[in-house]
């Protein structure tokens, strides 16, 4: 007779921990969670989808609690007994952080920039607004369409490019910019920085209206910047120049910010000191409809709003994630409906197994 065992119920915490712990893909921990209902205890009680998610984005340490539509958590906390309330906080969370993972892994990858918040100057404006970097001009119009710093004399002096991303939650991987080239000047001169550096965080207050016009403003005094690039050096010349960030970064709140640092450029016209932009593009996953955030004040902590289980569409085409592969592609419905409590995979089990109960080996 065939000897089958599980070894959660023959090793200690510890050593099933370090075990599961291997699992680098929350739809296998979602799978795990599934076999059985000690497995599924044990994954929830130890809340191995939040453990993974945090290890793979820390961003997410910032998160105060977590909550879906229809969840009143100060009403859930004056009902029932503690156990049953911490129960079904660890249910929740074992849901929201598997697909939140899962989302910051291979929800669709596009365009994240919203609209132009503010510049830190502006030499002529709005012919030169900051706007005409991510909205770009009519190529039938004669006029060239670019945003231009103020003149300085002092070549070091910065200039700050804010913008609004697409939703309040985006994990980033590139930024592009383009440097303007003044073909309109003699010897058609290129204004770039000489290098460039990346800020991401959210508003100290709740922001009034975003996509009014944008305002001459370093905005330093407006947002907490969670996120610090490394310095990128800048080519000298008026192609689309890719910056990828050195890991995925998290945007909580939706706020990026290009600060420009040194001038190489003097105008002949007037001996100063000009950075010109013609594009900026901003590449990742926004995770907006599906995750939401409302910020607590200027501790950088969050309410995270899971709003619905649904991924925005199937995954892209694009399978690679900041130049490696996805660890494979999921059947979201099927990950989606195991979270539920809806559904379960289907594995290749003899008649005579429990899943319910135990798995054998």
């Amino acid at each position: 007779m065939e000897i089958r065992m599980d070894f959660l119920d023959w090793l200690d915490q510890d050593t099933s921990m370090k075990i599961l712990r291997c699992l680098e893909d929350p739809a296998d921990l979602v799978r795990v969670s599934s076999v059985s209902r000690s497995w599924r205890h044990f994954v929830i009680a130890n809340g191995l989808c939040k453990q993974l998610c945090l290890r793979m984005f820390p961003h997410f340490l910032r998160v105060e609690c977590v909550i879906e539509p229809g969840c009143d958590i100060e009403k859930a906390s004056e009902v029932g007994c503690s156990k049953f309330v911490e129960w079904e906080t660890l249910k929740r969370e074992h849901k929201v952080y598997a697909f939140l993972v899962q989302g910051c892994m291979s929800f669709p990858f596009g365009k994240c920039i919203l609209d132009a918040i503010s510049a830190s100057s502006t030499d002529n404006y709005p012919e030169e607004s900051i706007r005409n970097t991510v909205h770009q001009g009519d190529p039938i119009e004669s006029r060239a369409s670019y945003w231009s710093s103020k003149g300085q004399c002092d070549a070091a002096v910065p200039e700050k490019l804010v913008y609004k991303l697409v939703a309040d939650i985006c994990v980033i991987t590139e930024i592009n910019i383009q440097p303007f080239k003044a073909y309109f000047q003699r010897g058609s001169p290129v204004y770039s920085a000489m290098s460039v550096r990346f800020h991401m965080g959210h508003p100290i207050h709740p922001m009034g209206d975003p996509l009014g016009e944008p305002l001459d403003d370093s905005a330093d005094d407006k947002f907490i910047w969670t996120y610090s690039s490394p310095e990128f050096p800048m080519a000298q010349e008026s192609s689309l120049q890719n910056f990828r960030l050195p890991e995925p970064v998290v945007c909580i709140g939706g706020i990026l910010q290009i600060e420009l640092l040194g001038r190489v450029q003097r105008q002949e016209m007037d001996g100063l000191f000009y950075i010109c932009v013609a594009q900026v593009q901003v590449k990742g996953r926004p995770l907006s409809p599906a995750f939401g955030v409302e910020m607590l004040g200027p501790s950088g902590k969050f309410i995270l709003k899971a709003e619905t289980c649904n991924p925005p569409n199937l995954p892209d085409e694009d399978s690679s994630y900041h130049g490696g592969n996805l660890h494979g592609r999921v059947d979201w419905e099927q990950i989606m409906n195991v979270l539920r409590g809806e559904g379960d995979f289907e594995y290749d089990w003899n008649s005579e197994d429990e899943v319910d109960d135990e798995l054998a080996f």
